[in-house]
């Protein structure tokens, strides 16, 4: 289990590294700079002046160097400040990622818990009229735009039934259950659309258990109908999507852009997609950094799952002459 940890973390580092260096290099070849945006802005300064603050700051230099430098001051924890924000690129990101969190892990618990039992029964009964009505409900939570059932939700539930509030955001003085109560419309929203990928896996895996040669047998012997498919189909049926759910870490960190936007809620999603826009080198840098380590953590995890799932599974190579 060590060995196959550290060698999956060295893996990590070196495709973190070359992500993170791709990234830097085509930030750098996107049209202006900081300086530029800033001489556009003032007339005032003179090329001479955009020439020594370019100096100044390092952006005169290959850019193999100024990668060099970011990862160096990076690795010692100073990500340098945001031009957009003026402050610590890890001040403006800290709430906003907990926020991200606030939004994102509800989503997921909901649509895992949706989607297992949902998923089982609709293979169990595969081509009867419940298979079929799960089956459309998942193609239309895949197929919907999000930004027109966001705004549909809004319309729906806050303008016409004035049941929920249309912001996710409520006011600073607002007390829990206020919090909870604005979160509840874009929770909804996301785990609606989010929960027809994962239910679609969860089927297929469980069509495709049921017609082992062992869920055969233990049917043969009159295992009860939950036993079967809590003990002899749930487990295996399983490892899809855990591969399902490890590959969208990287968006439970980076956040919903359009769902972000629609409900007025600061989460990563936004604030990535303004630093891009903005040329906010620091800022789109870490944020594309948590995204990629938490998508590879999240493959590790995945891994770890497999071999608890299944323990025919083995983390460890198996040694030639061994």
């Amino acid at each position: 289990m060590a060995a196959f940890l550290a060698r999956r973390l060295a893996q990590s580092g070196l495709i973190l590294f070359i992500v993170i260096f791709l990234t830097y290099w085509l930030m750098g070849l996107m049209p202006g700079d900081p300086i530029d945006l800033m001489v556009q802005s003032n007339p005032d300064l003179t090329p001479a002046d955009a020439a020594r603050l370019k100096a100044l700051y390092g952006l005169d230099q290959p850019i193999i160097t100024r990668f060099w430098n970011w990862l160096t001051q990076a690795l010692q924890g100073d990500f340098g400040y945001s031009r957009l924000f003026g402050q610590p690129v890890w001040e403006v990101l800290w709430p906003r990622l907990v926020n991200t969190l606030i939004l994102m892990l509800p989503v997921v618990l909901l649509s895992i818990v949706i989607a297992v039992p949902l998923g089982l029964l609709a293979a169990r009964k595969a081509y009867g009229w419940f298979d079929y009505t799960v089956n459309l409900a998942s193609f239309a939570g895949i197929s919907v735009p999000p930004f027109w059932f966001a705004i549909l939700m809004i319309i729906g539930f806050a303008v016409t039934l004035n049941w929920l509030p249309a912001s996710a955001a409520p006011p600073g003085d607002a007390g829990l259950m206020d919090h909870l109560r604005h979160l509840i419309l874009p929770v909804a929203t996301l785990t609606i659309l989010n929960v027809g990928t994962y239910l679609r896996f969860m089927r297929a895996a469980s069509l495709q258990t049921l017609r082992q040669d062992y869920v055969r047998t233990a049917l043969a012997k009159g295992v009860s109908e939950t036993r079967l498919l809590t003990h002899h189909v749930l487990r295996n049926a399983l490892l899809p999507l855990v591969t399902i759910i490890a590959l969208s870490f990287g968006s439970l960190f980076s956040g919903t852009l359009i769902i972000e936007t629609i409900f007025a809620w600061p989460g990563m999603g936004k604030t990535i997609y303004d630093s891009v826009l903005g040329n906010d080198y620091n800022l789109a840098m870490v944020g594309f950094l948590l995204a990629t380590a938490t998508t590879l953590l999240g493959n590790i995890l995945a891994d770890l799952c497999y071999g608890l799932l299944d323990p025919r599974i083995e983390l460890e190579e198996v040694k030639l002459g061994g």
